[in-house]
């Protein structure tokens, strides 16, 4: 029996001691080094990907993720080594950015493969989607689709276009006319339709909403399946992948497990290996002693030890320090009127986007903003902000609100402009929250752009440092009221753990549109849920909650409807059973319906309004003793009057909807 190298090393040693069999590697690399702007992405890299393996690539921004993944796919040479696979298999690769025959519409684009099945399918998709087909063509494809026995395949590709919402007229629509979001779900259903023996993926799930994430997950997570995807969506990496890979300053390190089992094994390879590298360095001062009185290496043991000596050396220099991005600013001061949004409505031709939106934002509001991509969600955002003008309604925006508005555009900028001219556009200082002021270098280097990169050309930095960049523009204006329009693409999942905790301790407001289930549970304390027809549902909890909530309701309703299917029927059986009868035959009263019990959301509003309701009633008592003390300008006096207004109109509401939730909680 034969053995092929194993499917992961490092430059310098196996992670793993067991072989596998050469007959299973479906893609091998071996020895890649790649350089790029003067500086070692990784060396002598050996890798192999078994049949059936789903493996997530992590590791920071600029490590060369996304480059070994193009390398692999053979869109990018490497300096030094060589990518093979094994005779037969179709490798494809989903970029973040995918790159199309900007002249082809979207069905050509994504019928393109030579697959004979796959032209069969589309020839047979255009003819009957053709309302003036001839008879002989549709009998022909029909034919042809009967001799390939193409019928499921036929399924499964309408079941993709459908969840990945490729219907209808987008299907004719020409590729340069798509936007960002519709090009990356393009690519997606194109490699998913080609159905290859191997799927390179990076960052899979951008731009794409919640549903289709989990409809995804599902599809990905077959045990036939093979791929390579790098991904900072921990749920979606939890579910999909069944290793990890992590690369680290040019190394590889393979974790068998979920995210929490990488994040413990890599705690425990960092501190084991600072062990070694402080015994290293011990050792290396004893051998250099030894060596600075110039040993002669003519017997073999000295040889041997001077040899170790340098060995020693390469280990005791190893650099253990871990940069981290440092998210640290002052938050502006915020007042008593934050944003007030009154019976807001937009639509766009017939389409409403928005109906009768009212809301009061409070200080600290932790809002999840969640819904099908082009429900409105960016439009509700770009309102608020003074961007979009609603078709009716108000915004009254209070004075000391800084908004910091984080969206999906890329960064734009000059083809000539550096790092630090990216920066010094908004500001030349900084305060950060404990009271320092930095310069826009120093601001820069806390982001993990050191003195030498800040000079560097913009165009030159990788997807997830221009987010980086941009999320440092966005921080430098010290805001109190943040808006962050799907803030996790293209960021490592380092960066994503600092931004987390920098956000569950930020004072000031937070609107999150995401589509990482992780990051909204984490920080997100109720939604807002964009429903069709423009309505918005107020819902108290994370997504996780509402996704028991919807599951409950679904669960509610199947019993419903099986019970009114259980009644029918025993009112057909009875009716049957009585007809005969000479004498009507009286129906016994029906049981009394069982008293609804709470759903798991209903119980957490209950428990959320008694707070709510306990600390506006503190707060009315406050604002009638501030305007029964006789203190205070005339504009004071007033804008105290209209608070406790509004304090008593909620109280009215909330102990309304708190007295019909106490019946059944």
């Amino acid at each position: 029996m034969t053995f092929c190298f194993l499917p992961f090393l490092t430059s310098s040693r196996l992670l793993t001691p067991s072989p596998y069999l050469c007959g299973m590697n479906l893609l091998s690399a071996e020895n890649l080094s790649k350089n790029y702007a003067d500086r070692w992405l990784f060396r002598d890299l050996n890798f192999g990907l078994l049949q059936g393996q789903r493996v997530a690539f992590v590791g920071i921004n600029g490590t060369g993720k996304t480059t070994l993944m193009r390398i692999l796919a053979g869109l990018e040479q490497p300096d030094t080594g060589l990518v093979s696979t094994r005779k037969g298999i179709r490798v494809t690769y989903l970029g973040q950015q995918p790159v199309f025959d900007e002249s082809l519409t979207v069905e050509e684009t994504i019928f393109a493969s030579q697959n004979d099945t796959l032209r069969a399918i589309k020839e047979y998709e255009h003819v009957v989607n053709d309302p003036d087909h001839k008879s002989d063509d549709l009998q022909r494809v029909l034919e042809r689709m009967d001799a390939l026995n193409a019928w499921d395949y036929e399924a499964q590709v309408q079941q993709i276009l459908s969840r990945l919402g490729i219907l209808g007229e987008l299907l004719n629509r020409n590729i340069s006319m798509l936007s960002g979001g519709q090009r990356k779900r393009v690519a997606l259903a194109r490699v998913l339709i080609e159905e290859p023996d191997v799927l390179l993926l990076d960052e899979p799930t951008n731009h794409l909403d919640l549903a289709t994430i989990e409809w995804l997950e599902n599809r990905l997570s077959s045990p036939n399946l093979t791929l390579l995807m790098v991904t900072h969506d921990r749920y979606f990496l939890d579910s999909v992948a069944n290793e990890i890979v992590e690369l680290d300053q040019g190394q590889m390190y393979r974790y068998q497990g979920n995210y929490a089992y990488f994040v413990e094994k890599k705690a425990d390879r960092e501190m084991r290996q600072a062990t070694e590298v402080e015994k290293a360095r011990q050792l290396f001062k004893k051998e250099l002693d030894w060596m600075r009185r110039m040993p002669q290496a003519r017997g073999t043991k000295q040889k041997a030890r001077i040899d170790a000596f340098y060995i020693t050396k390469e280990k005791a220099s190893t650099n253990l320090s871990k940069q981290q991005v440092e998210l640290s600013v002052k938050t502006t001061r915020q007042g008593g009127k934050i944003i007030e949004a009154s019976h807001l409505n937009k639509s766009f031709g017939d389409n409403v986007v928005l109906d009768d939106f009212s809301y009061v934002f409070k200080k600290k509001d932790r809002i999840g903003l969640v819904g099908p991509n082009g429900a409105g969600k960016s439009t509700l955002l770009n309102m608020l902000t003074g961007k979009l003008q609603p078709d009716s309604g108000t915004i009254e925006v209070g004075q000391t609100t800084v908004f910091g508005y984080y969206t999906q555009t890329e960064l734009e900028f000059d083809p000539s402009q550096r790092v630090i001219d990216i920066v010094k556009e908004v500001a030349e200082v900084v305060e950060l929250a404990n009271g320092d002021v930095l310069t826009a270098s120093q601001f820069l280097s806390l982001f993990l752009f050191p003195p030498a990169q800040q000079y560097t050309l913009v165009t030159k930095l990788s997807g997830g440092e221009k987010r980086r960049l941009q999320l440092l523009r966005v921080l430098i204006k010290n805001p109190n009221f943040l808006i962050l329009d799907e803030p996790t693409n293209d960021l490592d999942l380092g960066t994503l753990n600092i931004l987390e905790d920098f956000l569950l301790h930020f004072g000031g407001c937070l609107l999150i549109v995401s589509h990482d289930r992780y990051f909204l549970d984490q920080l997100a304390e109720h939604l807002f849920v964009l429903e069709p027809g423009g309505a918005v549902l107020n819902f108290p909890g994370n997504y996780t909650d509402y996704r028991e909530y919807l599951a409950e309701r679904e669960t509610e309703a199947a019993l419903e409807a099986a019970e009114k299917e259980a009644k029918a029927a025993r009112a057909a059986a009875k009716a049957v059973a009585t007809a005969p009868a000479p004498a009507p035959v009286v129906a016994p009263a029906p049981p009394a319906a069982p008293k609804r019990k709470a759903t798991f959301a209903e119980k957490k509003e209950y428990d959320t309004l008694e707070k709510e309701i306990g600390q506006l009633e503190i707060r009315k008592e406050e604002l009638i003793d501030k305007l029964n003390s006789g203190t205070g300008s005339h504009q004071e006096l007033a804008d105290w009057a209209a608070e406790l207004k509004r304090t008593e109109t909620a109280l009215d509401d909330k102990g309304m909807r708190w007295l019909e939730l106490a019946d059944f909680v």
